[in-house]
């Protein structure tokens, strides 16, 4: 056990986090994403939400403040404006938690599993929710 680091996150996942350098990115991915046979390793969290995860991330790792995108979702298929209640939430998380806060932008489909096909890696939530992924870009630790 470790003070002040969320239990949600395992060994696996802190050691991952801490190997990431500035500009690597990772995906926080729902639990219909195709998480295994995308490309990058994948760490499983089937027990836990994307809030959750994303909210346990955001307490140890900064978000890039030298992109305008540190953070990205996947765009609902035939409604690209539309905005599902997960990225509503990991809005709201990212405001609260991030040090360097920022409005989330979104990706079509295809264009997210390419982006997410170049990750560091993956975490596989059991996430319910419809479009319940997104894509994080480390920051520097100053």
């Amino acid at each position: 056990m470790l003070r002040n680091i969320p239990p949600l996150l395992s060994p696996d996942l802190l050691y991952t986090l801490r190997a990431m350098g500035h500009g690597d990115e990772i995906v926080i991915a729902d639990a219909n994403f195709p998480g295994s046979s995308i490309g990058p390793t994948c760490i499983r969290a089937d027990g836990s939400t994307a809030s959750e995860v994303l909210q346990a991330v955001l307490t140890v790792m900064p978000l890039d403040s030298f992109v305008p995108d540190p953070a990205l979702t996947m765009q609902v298929v035939g409604d690209a404006e539309a905005i599902p209640e997960a990225v509503t939430d990991f809005q709201r998380i990212i405001d609260q938690v991030a040090d360097n806060p920022a409005p989330i932008q979104s990706l079509e489909r295809f264009a997210f599993y390419e982006r997410a096909a170049d990750a560091f890696t993956i975490v596989q939530t059991g996430e319910r929710r419809l479009y319940g992924n997104i894509i994080l870009k480390k920051g520097v630790i100053v």
